[in-house]
């Protein structure tokens, strides 16, 4: 963390801890990264078995996230962290509480697939191409966070910009399939439902950049709009 003071502490174990606790959050979002790939691949080629493993991903996910948790409570109680480093326990437990949720709205995508229900093949392929981008975008978000990169952190504002546009493109593709054909509607719905899971993914992501602006600059930027890092 170039922006941190991590390597100054009389303690090395606690450079030690901070930096284990970093790596398990990096590894966390890395295995969600390729639960909502798996989850896309599954709901687009209807792999059950695929799906399957999904579901057990989420498991794991959810584990790792109360470790982490479980983690960062006992560092505060043993190290007393202040100023920058209690900035970054915080960080990161809000971090993992967002993850843990991608990973649920991944486990949701497949029950899609379990519940065997068919869908227009043209609304999962625009439902892809969303949830590529989601993707895209957490990957970028956990290597701001590796990287404690405020530049980088203030690019996914306009990425999250792109995933609302693709969002309302759907949207609008699926209001003219229900018109088209009302006996649609059942599985239109399930599909906005996944859109609107998809597009909550990217909101996470920003709710990443705001973490690492607040780690960094020490100032809370939730509920703004970040276009201009140097102006933080």
């Amino acid at each position: 963390m170039d922006n941190m003071n991590l390597n100054k502490h009389i303690s090395g174990q606690f450079n030690t801890e901070l930096d284990a606790v970093r790596n398990n959050v990096l590894a966390m979002g890395g295995l969600v990264e390729q639960q909502l790939g798996d989850a896309l691949t599954a709901l687009h080629q209807q792999d059950q078995d695929l799906a399957r493993k999904v579901v057990e991903t989420d498991l794991q996910v959810n584990g790792m996230e109360v470790s982490i948790d479980e983690e960062c409570t006992r560092i505060i109680a043993k190290r007393q962290p202040a100023a920058s480093d209690l900035r970054l326990i915080l960080m990161i437990s809000k971090t993992v509480t967002d993850l843990e949720r991608m990973g649920d709205v991944a486990e949701r995508l497949v029950r899609m697939v379990l519940n065997n229900t068919s869908r227009p093949q043209p609304l999962l392929v625009s439902l892809e191409s969303m949830g590529r981008q989601c993707i895209k975008m957490l990957h970028d978000a956990l290597d701001a966070f590796a990287r404690m990169d405020v530049e980088a952190a203030v690019q996914l504002y306009h990425d999250d910009d792109k995933i609302d546009q693709l969002y309302e493109g759907i949207i609008r593709q699926l209001m003219t399939y229900m018109m088209e054909d009302p006996r649609t509607i059942p599985q239109v719905m399930e599909v906005l439902w996944a859109a609107r899971a998809l597009e909550r993914i990217g909101d996470r992501c920003q709710h990443i950049s705001d973490y690492i602006i607040y780690c960094v600059k020490g100032k809370d930027v939730r509920h703004t709009k970040v276009s201009d890092p140097n102006a933080i």
